[in-house]
């Protein structure tokens, strides 16, 4: 398996610009890691991480850092939502097809996208996701299939509440049905709608694309503890920790991990509260132990 990270994990020093794309490169290849993947959530021409938006000079000047550097890009990570009218669909579509075209130009063989946004649809709602599984089907599947036409391989995350449970993950794979298109697996990110990554985590390797290593705390829902904190959909307070710092039982997962083959791409995405340098460094230290001495 191949460590390395997302560019999510240093949003701290690129979002204030403490950090530019190149330092990031830099850093990650003196690392442990052998590869990075952007996730693409600033928008704008000035987004530090390619976009669409992005000046292609500088798209090109990113891949020839990269490989100076010996990193390899691994995936493209965007937001998409295909809840919308069908005008409001085809537009979205299309975008996606065009962050297909920005992988293809980065070299890059993985994307994953959205389906849904992630604000106002955090509750259950399986009459409104039964209503919604036809147009993510439809809308994944068409830009899977474009993809697949520049060697792509596409994915949706289990993140953002609507779609973050094993079971809905798998039920949009299956439905998609087309050989390019998985899932990006995040340990931790079941938790925040209180499955049990030791069980969700084995369920979906089958449909794995790439994985995530991540750590929460965890806390009761009747146990505030403050400041900085965010709740699960049962009401359990979560924080972001480095890998195996945290409250998730990373062994298990990561044995899970080993005996099922997987033998890709293993981001560390650190969200926690420390120093993102601290939490990278410490992370993928603590990812790569842990997943030897499963």
């Amino acid at each position: 398996m191949r460590f390395g990270f997302s560019s999510y994990s240093f949003n701290q020093r690129l979002s204030t610009g403490e950090m530019t794309v190149f330092d990031v490169l830099d850093w990650a290849a003196d690392s442990e890691g052998e590869h990075l993947e952007f996730a693409a959530i600033y928008g704008g021409a000035d987004s530090p991480v390619p976009s669409i938006e992005s000046d292609p000079a500088f798209v090109d000047k990113v891949v020839k850092h990269a490989a100076d550097r010996g990193v390899t890009l691994s995936n493209l990570a965007i937001g998409a939502s295909f809840l919308g009218d069908d005008a409001e669909n085809a537009a979205e579509v299309e975008r996606v097809k065009a962050n297909v075209d920005l992988a293809e130009r980065l070299g890059i063989k993985l994307m994953r996208h959205d389906v849904v946004r992630h604000a106002g649809l955090e509750g259950d709602d399986t009459p409104l996701f039964e209503e919604a599984l036809p147009k993510i089907v439809a809308a994944s599947k068409e830009i899977a299939q474009y993809a697949a036409t520049k060697g792509v391989t596409t994915s949706l995350e289990n993140h953002g509440f609507f779609v973050q449970s094993s079971d809905r993950v798998r039920r949009i794979v299956h439905a998609v049905d087309e050989p390019n298109f998985k899932t990006t697996l995040d340990i931790g990110n079941f938790i925040c709608v209180d499955e049990d990554s030791t069980v969700a985590v084995p369920a979906n390797l089958p449909y794995a694309m790439i994985v995530h290593f991540k750590d929460f705390y965890i806390r009761p829902a009747d146990r505030n503890p403050g400041e900085g904190w965010f709740r699960s959909r049962g009401g359990k307070y979560l924080r972001g920790a480095i890998v195996g710092n945290g409250d998730l039982d990373t062994w298990s997962i990561a044995k899970s991990i080993k005996d099922s083959g997987y033998d890709g791409f293993a981001s560390i995405e650190f969200e926690g509260h420390e120093d993102c340098l601290i939490g990278c460094a410490r992370g993928i230290a603590n990812a790569k132990r842990i997943y030897e001495e499963a």
